[in-house]
Protein backbone atom coordinates (compact mmCIF):
# COMPACT_ATOMS: atom_id res chain seq x y z
CA UNK A 1 0.00 0.00 0.00
CA UNK A 2 2.42 2.49 0.97
CA UNK A 3 4.72 1.77 -2.10
CA UNK A 4 1.10 2.69 -4.24
CA UNK A 5 1.35 5.67 -2.67
CA UNK A 6 4.60 6.65 -3.07
CA UNK A 7 4.54 5.62 -7.04
CA UNK A 8 1.43 8.20 -7.26
CA UNK A 9 3.20 11.29 -8.75
CA UNK A 10 3.15 14.14 -6.31
CA UNK A 11 3.02 17.60 -7.58
CA UNK A 12 1.28 19.42 -4.53
CA UNK A 13 1.15 19.48 -0.79
CA UNK A 14 -2.76 18.94 -1.11
CA UNK A 15 -1.62 15.22 -2.69
CA UNK A 16 -0.19 14.05 0.51
CA UNK A 17 -4.08 13.99 2.42
CA UNK A 18 -2.69 16.63 4.86
CA UNK A 19 -5.06 18.33 7.32
CA UNK A 20 -6.45 21.51 6.93
CA UNK A 21 -4.45 22.71 9.67
CA UNK A 22 -0.90 22.02 7.96
CA UNK A 23 -2.15 23.35 4.99
CA UNK A 24 -2.88 26.53 6.12
CA UNK A 25 0.90 26.84 7.35
CA UNK A 26 2.02 25.54 4.80
CA UNK A 27 0.49 28.43 2.48
CA UNK A 28 1.63 31.29 5.52
CA UNK A 29 5.32 29.81 4.57
CA UNK A 30 4.94 30.23 1.14
CA UNK A 31 6.01 26.68 0.19
CA UNK A 32 4.58 26.12 -3.24
CA UNK A 33 5.11 22.63 -4.27
CA UNK A 34 6.90 19.47 -2.36
CA UNK A 35 10.79 19.42 -2.87
CA UNK A 36 12.32 16.05 -4.09
CA UNK A 37 12.78 14.66 -0.77
CA UNK A 38 9.70 15.37 0.67
CA UNK A 39 7.92 13.42 -2.75
CA UNK A 40 9.67 10.36 -2.17
CA UNK A 41 9.58 10.73 1.93
CA UNK A 42 6.63 11.67 3.34
CA UNK A 43 4.12 9.00 1.88
CA UNK A 44 6.35 6.05 3.14
CA UNK A 45 6.61 7.66 6.51
CA UNK A 46 2.86 8.90 6.55
CA UNK A 47 2.28 4.59 6.45
CA UNK A 48 4.21 3.79 9.18
CA UNK A 49 7.62 2.65 7.80
CA UNK A 50 11.30 3.16 8.93
CA UNK A 51 13.33 5.67 7.09
CA UNK A 52 17.01 5.89 5.53
CA UNK A 53 16.76 9.36 4.21
CA UNK A 54 19.84 11.01 2.10
CA UNK A 55 19.62 14.06 2.20
CA UNK A 56 21.63 17.37 2.06
CA UNK A 57 20.85 20.48 4.17
CA UNK A 58 18.67 22.95 2.54
CA UNK A 59 17.09 20.01 0.27
CA UNK A 60 13.71 20.30 3.05
CA UNK A 61 14.15 17.42 5.15
CA UNK A 62 13.13 19.14 8.04
CA UNK A 63 9.77 19.38 6.39
CA UNK A 64 10.39 15.73 5.00
CA UNK A 65 9.99 14.52 8.95
CA UNK A 66 7.55 17.23 10.31
CA UNK A 67 5.04 16.83 7.84
CA UNK A 68 3.96 13.56 8.58
CA UNK A 69 4.51 13.67 12.34
CA UNK A 70 2.33 16.63 12.86
CA UNK A 71 -0.42 14.32 10.80
CA UNK A 72 0.35 11.61 13.17
CA UNK A 73 0.12 13.29 16.53
CA UNK A 74 -2.27 15.66 15.77
CA UNK A 75 -3.52 17.39 18.35
CA UNK A 76 -2.47 17.70 22.21
CA UNK A 77 -3.03 14.69 24.56
CA UNK A 78 -1.19 13.18 27.37
CA UNK A 79 1.55 14.67 29.66
CA UNK A 80 4.43 12.69 28.09
CA UNK A 81 6.04 13.06 24.57
CA UNK A 82 4.81 10.71 21.50
CA UNK A 83 8.10 12.07 19.14
CA UNK A 84 11.31 12.66 19.97
CA UNK A 85 13.88 14.30 17.68
CA UNK A 86 17.83 14.28 18.78
CA UNK A 87 19.82 16.66 16.92
CA UNK A 88 23.77 16.76 17.19
CA UNK A 89 24.16 20.08 18.16
CA UNK A 90 22.01 22.76 20.04
CA UNK A 91 21.84 25.50 16.98
CA UNK A 92 19.85 22.38 15.09
CA UNK A 93 17.46 21.81 18.04
CA UNK A 94 16.82 25.10 18.22
CA UNK A 95 15.99 25.21 14.24
CA UNK A 96 14.05 22.41 14.09
CA UNK A 97 12.03 23.87 17.08
CA UNK A 98 11.82 26.78 15.14
CA UNK A 99 10.06 24.81 11.93
CA UNK A 100 7.74 22.90 14.03
CA UNK A 101 6.36 26.27 15.11
CA UNK A 102 6.08 27.31 11.84
CA UNK A 103 4.37 23.73 10.44
CA UNK A 104 2.22 23.69 14.15
CA UNK A 105 0.76 27.13 14.50
CA UNK A 106 -2.81 25.93 13.93
CA UNK A 107 -2.74 23.46 15.91
CA UNK A 108 -2.69 22.87 19.73
CA UNK A 109 0.95 20.66 19.76
CA UNK A 110 3.17 21.02 22.66
CA UNK A 111 6.91 20.91 22.07
CA UNK A 112 10.07 22.08 23.07
CA UNK A 113 13.99 21.45 22.49
CA UNK A 114 16.49 20.33 25.36
CA UNK A 115 19.97 20.92 24.89
CA UNK A 116 23.18 21.65 27.15
CA UNK A 117 24.60 24.99 27.68
CA UNK A 118 21.74 26.57 29.36
CA UNK A 119 20.50 25.81 32.94
CA UNK A 120 18.10 22.57 32.87
CA UNK A 121 15.26 24.43 34.90
CA UNK A 122 13.53 26.35 32.84
CA UNK A 123 13.49 23.34 30.52
CA UNK A 124 12.27 21.09 33.73
CA UNK A 125 9.65 23.64 33.99
CA UNK A 126 8.18 23.00 30.10
CA UNK A 127 8.13 19.43 30.44
CA UNK A 128 6.33 19.19 33.48
CA UNK A 129 3.27 21.21 31.83
CA UNK A 130 2.66 18.61 28.92
CA UNK A 131 4.77 17.80 25.89
CA UNK A 132 3.31 15.80 22.47
CA UNK A 133 6.98 16.42 20.76
CA UNK A 134 10.71 17.11 22.43
CA UNK A 135 13.31 18.03 20.01
CA UNK A 136 16.69 17.27 22.25
CA UNK A 137 20.75 16.86 21.84
CA UNK A 138 21.90 12.84 23.38
CA UNK A 139 23.16 14.20 26.42
CA UNK A 140 20.47 16.33 27.54
CA UNK A 141 17.82 14.06 26.89
CA UNK A 142 19.58 11.45 28.59
CA UNK A 143 20.47 13.77 31.67
CA UNK A 144 16.82 14.83 32.07
CA UNK A 145 15.68 11.09 31.87
CA UNK A 146 17.86 9.56 34.08
CA UNK A 147 16.64 12.31 36.97
CA UNK A 148 13.48 11.11 36.02
CA UNK A 149 12.10 14.52 34.69
CA UNK A 150 11.42 13.46 31.27
CA UNK A 151 9.34 10.21 30.65
CA UNK A 152 8.91 8.51 27.42
CA UNK A 153 7.61 5.27 27.62
CA UNK A 154 4.27 6.60 25.60
CA UNK A 155 7.07 7.23 22.92
CA UNK A 156 5.84 6.32 19.48
CA UNK A 157 8.30 8.00 16.74
CA UNK A 158 11.98 8.62 17.48
CA UNK A 159 13.68 10.84 14.59
CA UNK A 160 17.24 11.33 14.30
CA UNK A 161 18.88 14.29 12.35
CA UNK A 162 22.18 14.72 10.92
CA UNK A 163 23.25 11.43 11.73
CA UNK A 164 26.72 11.33 10.42
CA UNK A 165 27.32 14.69 12.53
CA UNK A 166 26.45 12.79 15.61
CA UNK A 167 28.46 9.98 14.89
CA UNK A 168 31.14 12.43 14.34
CA UNK A 169 30.92 14.15 17.83
CA UNK A 170 31.18 10.81 19.42
CA UNK A 171 27.38 10.60 20.41
CA UNK A 172 27.25 6.44 19.79
CA UNK A 173 27.54 5.50 23.10
CA UNK A 174 24.39 7.89 24.14
CA UNK A 175 22.44 7.01 20.99
CA UNK A 176 22.60 3.55 22.36
CA UNK A 177 21.51 4.18 25.60
CA UNK A 178 18.46 6.05 24.65
CA UNK A 179 17.69 2.68 22.36
CA UNK A 180 17.66 0.68 25.24
CA UNK A 181 15.86 2.85 27.10
CA UNK A 182 12.80 3.89 25.12
CA UNK A 183 9.87 1.47 23.91
CA UNK A 184 10.57 -0.96 21.40
CA UNK A 185 7.49 -0.46 19.22
CA UNK A 186 7.83 2.43 17.22
CA UNK A 187 8.65 4.33 14.10
CA UNK A 188 12.35 4.96 13.50
CA UNK A 189 13.55 8.05 10.97
CA UNK A 190 17.12 8.52 10.27
CA UNK A 191 18.38 11.36 8.16
CA UNK A 192 21.84 12.12 6.97
CA UNK A 193 23.72 13.70 4.61
CA UNK A 194 25.97 11.06 3.83
CA UNK A 195 26.72 7.15 5.27
CA UNK A 196 30.29 7.10 6.85
CA UNK A 197 30.56 3.30 8.13
CA UNK A 198 29.60 4.86 11.82
CA UNK A 199 25.69 5.67 10.35
CA UNK A 200 25.49 2.22 8.08
CA UNK A 201 26.28 0.38 11.29
CA UNK A 202 23.56 2.61 13.22
CA UNK A 203 21.25 2.63 10.83
CA UNK A 204 21.38 -2.03 10.94
CA UNK A 205 21.14 -1.48 14.71
CA UNK A 206 18.36 1.15 14.67
CA UNK A 207 16.13 0.73 11.67
CA UNK A 208 13.38 -2.08 10.73
CA UNK A 209 13.01 -3.17 7.64
CA UNK A 210 13.94 0.64 6.26
CA UNK A 211 12.68 2.38 3.29
CA UNK A 212 15.93 4.24 1.46
CA UNK A 213 15.35 7.77 0.13
CA UNK A 214 17.78 9.11 -1.42
CA UNK A 215 17.51 12.72 -3.45
CA UNK A 216 20.97 12.85 -4.85
CA UNK A 217 24.31 10.46 -4.37
CA UNK A 218 26.00 10.51 -1.03
CA UNK A 219 28.15 13.79 -0.28
CA UNK A 220 27.01 15.35 -4.04
CA UNK A 221 27.12 19.28 -3.36
CA UNK A 222 23.60 20.98 -3.89
CA UNK A 223 23.36 21.70 -7.50
CA UNK A 224 22.77 25.90 -6.75
CA UNK A 225 25.76 26.28 -5.53
CA UNK A 226 28.77 27.35 -7.69
CA UNK A 227 32.04 25.85 -6.59
CA UNK A 228 35.74 27.61 -6.95
CA UNK A 229 38.96 27.62 -5.34
CA UNK A 230 42.29 29.19 -5.08
CA UNK A 231 45.68 27.98 -4.46
CA UNK A 232 46.91 30.30 -1.51
CA UNK A 233 50.74 29.87 -0.34
CA UNK A 234 50.28 30.99 3.49
CA UNK A 235 47.96 32.55 6.33
CA UNK A 236 48.70 36.12 5.38
CA UNK A 237 47.80 35.66 1.89
CA UNK A 238 44.21 34.00 2.69
CA UNK A 239 43.80 37.30 4.47
CA UNK A 240 44.67 39.64 1.71
CA UNK A 241 42.41 37.24 -0.93
CA UNK A 242 39.55 37.51 1.38
CA UNK A 243 39.71 41.51 1.76
CA UNK A 244 40.06 41.61 -2.06
CA UNK A 245 36.96 39.38 -2.35
CA UNK A 246 34.81 40.94 0.04
CA UNK A 247 35.18 44.54 -0.87
CA UNK A 248 32.66 43.39 -3.89
CA UNK A 249 29.36 44.34 -1.41
CA UNK A 250 26.82 43.98 -4.18
CA UNK A 251 27.50 40.55 -4.54
CA UNK A 252 29.08 39.25 -1.36
CA UNK A 253 26.31 40.71 0.60
CA UNK A 254 25.69 38.03 3.42
CA UNK A 255 28.58 35.94 3.77
CA UNK A 256 29.57 32.54 6.21
CA UNK A 257 33.92 31.75 6.87
CA UNK A 258 34.66 28.76 7.83
CA UNK A 259 37.84 28.14 9.95
CA UNK A 260 39.33 24.89 10.92
CA UNK A 261 40.03 26.32 14.26
CA UNK A 262 38.42 28.61 17.16
CA UNK A 263 41.82 30.78 17.11
CA UNK A 264 41.56 31.54 13.05
CA UNK A 265 37.87 32.30 13.69
CA UNK A 266 38.44 34.75 16.17
CA UNK A 267 41.63 36.47 13.92
CA UNK A 268 39.36 36.41 10.43
CA UNK A 269 36.32 38.15 12.61
CA UNK A 270 39.11 40.82 14.47
CA UNK A 271 40.33 41.52 10.89
CA UNK A 272 36.74 42.05 9.27
CA UNK A 273 35.99 44.36 11.90
CA UNK A 274 38.98 46.41 12.29
CA UNK A 275 38.87 47.34 8.37
CA UNK A 276 34.95 48.04 8.93
CA UNK A 277 33.57 45.70 6.02
CA UNK A 278 30.90 45.52 7.69
CA UNK A 279 29.25 44.01 10.65
CA UNK A 280 31.04 40.68 11.66
CA UNK A 281 30.14 38.08 14.42
CA UNK A 282 31.87 34.79 15.14
CA UNK A 283 31.13 31.78 16.56
CA UNK A 284 33.12 28.97 18.12
CA UNK A 285 33.03 26.52 21.07
CA UNK A 286 34.66 29.22 23.45
CA UNK A 287 31.67 31.59 22.52
CA UNK A 288 28.36 31.27 25.58
CA UNK A 289 25.41 30.01 24.31
CA UNK A 290 23.92 33.29 24.31
CA UNK A 291 26.34 34.61 22.66
CA UNK A 292 26.10 32.47 20.12
CA UNK A 293 22.00 32.14 19.76
CA UNK A 294 22.34 36.14 19.52
CA UNK A 295 24.70 36.30 17.01
CA UNK A 296 22.94 33.72 14.62
CA UNK A 297 19.77 35.56 15.39
CA UNK A 298 21.63 39.03 13.81
CA UNK A 299 22.93 37.62 10.81
CA UNK A 300 19.76 34.84 10.13
CA UNK A 301 17.82 39.04 10.35
CA UNK A 302 20.66 40.39 8.16
CA UNK A 303 21.99 43.08 10.70
CA UNK A 304 25.35 40.74 10.46
CA UNK A 305 27.11 40.81 7.08
CA UNK A 306 29.54 38.34 7.87
CA UNK A 307 29.55 35.35 10.13
CA UNK A 308 32.66 33.62 10.85
CA UNK A 309 32.46 30.12 12.29
CA UNK A 310 34.10 26.96 13.22
CA UNK A 311 32.04 23.48 11.85
CA UNK A 312 30.75 21.77 14.85
CA UNK A 313 29.31 25.65 16.16
CA UNK A 314 27.93 26.21 12.85
CA UNK A 315 25.42 23.31 12.93
CA UNK A 316 21.65 23.97 12.26
CA UNK A 317 22.49 27.37 10.88
CA UNK A 318 19.31 27.73 8.29
CA UNK A 319 19.48 31.09 6.15
CA UNK A 320 18.22 31.25 3.05
CA UNK A 321 19.93 34.08 1.10
CA UNK A 322 23.49 33.66 2.44
CA UNK A 323 25.27 34.58 -1.24
CA UNK A 324 28.50 33.02 -0.25
CA UNK A 325 30.08 30.73 1.89
CA UNK A 326 34.16 31.26 2.46
CA UNK A 327 36.50 28.19 3.08
CA UNK A 328 39.00 30.09 4.82
CA UNK A 329 40.35 26.45 6.29
CA UNK A 330 39.80 23.50 4.44
CA UNK A 331 37.81 20.65 6.23
CA UNK A 332 39.67 17.44 7.10
CA UNK A 333 36.75 15.96 7.54
CA UNK A 334 35.88 15.89 4.35
CA UNK A 335 31.86 15.75 4.33
CA UNK A 336 32.17 19.14 6.16
CA UNK A 337 32.79 20.32 3.08
CA UNK A 338 29.15 19.31 1.86
CA UNK A 339 27.59 20.48 4.93
CA UNK A 340 29.64 24.03 4.99
CA UNK A 341 28.92 24.75 1.30
CA UNK A 342 25.46 23.27 1.97
CA UNK A 343 24.81 26.73 4.07
CA UNK A 344 24.37 28.62 0.94
CA UNK A 345 21.81 27.68 -2.25
CA UNK A 346 19.27 26.96 0.12
CA UNK A 347 15.63 27.11 -1.01
CA UNK A 348 16.74 26.81 -4.82
CA UNK A 349 18.48 30.14 -4.00
CA UNK A 350 21.74 30.40 -6.12
CA UNK A 351 24.76 30.53 -4.21
CA UNK A 352 28.52 30.43 -4.61
CA UNK A 353 31.17 28.23 -2.07
CA UNK A 354 34.85 29.57 -2.52
CA UNK A 355 38.01 27.92 -0.76
CA UNK A 356 41.15 29.00 0.20
CA UNK A 357 44.06 25.94 0.08
CA UNK A 358 47.82 26.01 0.53
CA UNK A 359 49.98 23.36 -0.79
CA UNK A 360 49.36 20.91 2.39
CA UNK A 361 45.59 21.72 2.26
CA UNK A 362 45.63 20.67 -1.57
CA UNK A 363 45.96 16.92 -0.71
CA UNK A 364 42.56 17.16 0.88
CA UNK A 365 40.93 18.96 -1.50
CA UNK A 366 41.79 16.35 -3.98
CA UNK A 367 39.90 13.96 -1.48
CA UNK A 368 37.25 16.19 -1.02
CA UNK A 369 36.81 15.83 -5.09
CA UNK A 370 36.65 12.09 -5.02
CA UNK A 371 34.05 12.69 -2.07
CA UNK A 372 32.08 14.58 -4.14
CA UNK A 373 32.44 13.01 -7.63
CA UNK A 374 33.89 16.52 -9.31
CA UNK A 375 36.71 18.60 -9.73
CA UNK A 376 36.09 21.89 -8.04
CA UNK A 377 37.47 24.54 -10.66
CA UNK A 378 40.31 26.73 -9.77
CA UNK A 379 41.06 30.32 -10.34
CA UNK A 380 44.05 32.15 -10.44
CA UNK A 381 44.54 34.92 -7.60
CA UNK A 382 43.68 38.14 -8.68
CA UNK A 383 47.12 40.42 -9.64
CA UNK A 384 45.74 42.92 -7.04
CA UNK A 385 46.30 40.58 -4.31
CA UNK A 386 49.63 40.45 -2.93
CA UNK A 387 51.34 37.68 -2.33
CA UNK A 388 53.30 37.42 0.24
CA UNK A 389 56.24 35.15 1.48
CA UNK A 390 55.49 32.33 3.61
CA UNK A 391 57.37 32.67 7.15
CA UNK A 392 59.79 30.21 8.24
CA UNK A 393 57.38 28.46 10.63
CA UNK A 394 54.51 28.32 8.28
CA UNK A 395 56.72 26.47 6.26
CA UNK A 396 57.92 23.90 8.44
CA UNK A 397 54.25 23.31 9.49
CA UNK A 398 53.08 22.95 5.95
CA UNK A 399 56.17 20.80 4.89
CA UNK A 400 55.44 18.74 7.68
CA UNK A 401 51.77 18.16 7.10
CA UNK A 402 52.98 17.49 3.54
CA UNK A 403 55.20 14.67 4.78
CA UNK A 404 52.54 13.40 7.54
CA UNK A 405 49.71 12.68 5.07
CA UNK A 406 52.54 11.12 2.68
CA UNK A 407 53.45 8.61 5.29
CA UNK A 408 49.52 7.89 5.70
CA UNK A 409 49.64 6.97 1.82
CA UNK A 410 52.94 5.09 2.38
CA UNK A 411 54.50 3.95 5.47
CA UNK A 412 58.39 3.10 3.80
CA UNK A 413 58.13 7.42 2.82
CA UNK A 414 61.19 8.81 4.85
CA UNK A 415 59.75 12.43 4.75
CA UNK A 416 61.69 15.29 2.61
CA UNK A 417 61.18 17.84 5.80
CA UNK A 418 63.98 17.39 7.53
CA UNK A 419 66.26 17.45 3.99
CA UNK A 420 65.29 21.56 3.55
CA UNK A 421 68.37 23.46 3.89
CA UNK A 422 69.15 26.90 3.22
CA UNK A 423 65.39 28.54 5.14
CA UNK A 424 66.53 31.63 6.22
CA UNK A 425 66.13 31.39 10.08
CA UNK A 426 63.35 33.86 11.34
CA UNK A 427 60.32 34.67 10.42
CA UNK A 428 59.78 37.78 7.38
CA UNK A 429 58.47 40.98 9.25
CA UNK A 430 55.43 43.22 7.64
CA UNK A 431 57.46 46.49 6.65
CA UNK A 432 56.38 49.51 8.39
CA UNK A 433 53.17 50.26 5.31
CA UNK A 434 52.12 46.85 5.02
CA UNK A 435 48.14 47.82 6.90
CA UNK A 436 48.06 44.26 7.84
CA UNK A 437 51.52 44.51 10.38
CA UNK A 438 49.26 45.92 13.06
CA UNK A 439 46.55 43.05 12.72
CA UNK A 440 48.97 40.43 13.00
CA UNK A 441 50.30 42.38 16.29
CA UNK A 442 47.01 42.65 17.66
CA UNK A 443 45.31 39.26 16.63
CA UNK A 444 48.65 37.79 18.51
CA UNK A 445 47.74 39.33 21.96
CA UNK A 446 46.53 36.90 24.99
CA UNK A 447 43.62 38.18 27.01
CA UNK A 448 42.09 40.35 24.23
CA UNK A 449 38.60 41.79 24.74
CA UNK A 450 36.53 39.09 23.00
CA UNK A 451 32.98 40.95 21.61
Amino acid sequence: MAEEEAEKEITTFEDFKLNKQLLNAIEDAGYEKPTPIQQQAIPFIMAGQDILGIAQTGTGKTAAYLLPLLMKVKYAQGMNPRAVIIAPTRELAMQIEESIGLLAKYTDLRYTAIYGGLGPKTQIEIINQGLDIVVATPKRLMELYLRGELILKEMKTLILDEADKMMDMGFMPQIRQILEVIPRKRQNLLFSATMPDKVVELSEEFLEYPTRVEVTPQATPVETVTQVMYQVPNLRTKIALLEHLIQDTEKLNRVIIFTRSKKNAESVSRFIEHRNYGEVRAIHGNKGQNTRINSMEAFKGGDVRFLVATDVAARGIDVTMVSHVINFDVPFVYEDYVHRIGRTGRAENAGAAITFANEAEMYHIRKIEKLIRMQIPELPVPEKVEVFETPFEEQQEIAKSIDHLKRQENPDFKGAFHEKKGIPKGKPKPSKGDPKASFWKKTKKKGSKKR
